[in-house]
């Protein structure tokens, strides 16, 4: 099968990929990660300007209805250059979202400015005890008078500590561990009775916790209707998933070119330690890892934007799992052929490696996929 980029997608990669090179210094990364808002606010009106910020918008709404194969290319790319800009959470997740369940007037006032830069999204949809299930959700939404009132905490929200506005998960009905009856509300961080405790994560990016207190919000804060918001979020945290393969297969690719660059230049008794067979044997295993991952990679992208099926579910959940997979593979193997240099933290391999390792509990840990993907096996 052919699996290479159309002229439009390999343009989109030479561009980002020059952009990144050439804006987005390791050192630069360092500083940048090290202070609050978490990210550069410069390199994110870099991509506001030559249009990535619209890839996943769809052309109704200033947008130019990337599939998943587009959201692949941007997000290794960012993946190679460990960026912290939070594009998987506002473009493909918070956009997805109001794309899937806001009403037309809600799409009209947020997808245009999302696209054009002018506006953050964060999805707040884990909490203490959800563990990647959201099914799980206790944050109540009450009906009132004039809107809802809404109570709840929220962990673990990746952009949220800069975000704009935040899509938080709520129960407006039924029992925690009930798909239905949880919706889905657009709220202002600086509202009164919202409380944001921001940090930096393990794997790079800034996230905050949330504690909702009697938020008042008005009726037009509601996505969708109200009590469905299930099935589309799950369908696109699906898309998610993903993207985020695709950035777990940029930061390996880097990897493998720092260990093979490596290998070649440290000399060891008196020749490069790349010549010694054991080595080499270790950095085949790395790039066959490397390559099941991008194969695996392909199959959620080309699947990601699919209707909801187990199908669908089967072979996410089955990418997400090999390129977890590979990605703590990677990490270990260069780490340990780099030695000691390869812990150093002013050495991008490093930060590499821990990311790789972290990007692997986003969406669900191994315990998670396994039983969801033998679930998926039963009920077919």
């Amino acid at each position: 099968m052919d699996f290479s980029f159309s002229d439009e997608q390999q343009m989109l990669q030479d561009m980002l990929a020059r952009l990144v090179r050439e804006h987005y210094g390791f050192e630069q990364r360092d500083q940048v990660q090290r202070s609050e808002p978490g990210f550069s606010e410069t390199f994110q009106a870099q991509l506001a300007e030559l249009g990535v910020l619209a890839v996943p918008i769809d052309e109704a709404h200033g947008g130019m209805s990337g599939s998943g194969v587009e959201n692949l290319v941007v997000m290794q790319e960012l993946g190679r250059g460990l960026c912290l800009e939070p594009y998987l959470e506002s473009q493909i997740l918070g956009g997805g979202l109001v794309q899937a369940l806001g009403s037309e007037a809600q799409r009209e006032a947020l997808l245009p400015a999302l696209a054009a830069g002018e506006l953050r999204l964060a999805v707040a949809s884990e909490e203490p005890r959800t563990h990647y299930r959201p099914e799980w959700t206790e944050t109540r939404a009450e009906r009132v008078a004039d809107g809802w009132r809404l109570s709840g905490r929220k962990s673990v929200v990746i952009g949220g500590q800069a975000a704009h506005k935040v899509l938080v998960l709520a129960r407006t009905a039924g029992e925690p561990g009930e798909c239905d009856g949880l919706s889905l509300f657009l709220v202002d961080p600086a509202a009164e009775g919202v409380q944001r405790r921001a940090y930096p994560t393990m794997a790079g990016p800034w996230a905050c916790d949330l504690t909702l207190d009697g938020v008042m919000l008005a009726d037009d804060a509601l996505l969708g209707a109200g009590g469905s918001a299930f099935e589309a979020l799950d369908h696109q945290l699906g898309r998610a998933m993903a993207a985020q393969c695709a950035e777990a297969v940029g930061s390996m690719q880097q990897a493998c070119e720092l260990t093979l660059d490596y290998l070649k230049t440290r000399q060891q008794f008196g020749k490069p330690i790349g010549r010694f067979q054991v080595l080499q044997h270790r950095m085949v295993d790395m790039t066959t890892e490397l390559e099941l991952a991008t194969s695996m990679t392909i199959l959620a992208a080309c699947v990601a934007d699919a209707p909801a099926s187990l199908e669908r579910s089967r072979q996410l959940i089955a990418a997400q799992h090999v390129v977890k997979r590979a990605a703590q593979f990677i990490a270990e193997e260069a780490i340990q052929l780099h030695g000691g240099i390869g812990m150093t933290w002013e050495y991008s391999l490093a930060h590499h490696a821990r990311h790789l390792v972290m990007l692997g509990h986003r969406f669900g840990d191994d315990d998670r996929h396994l039983k969801a993907y033998a679930d998926l096996l039963e009920a077919s």
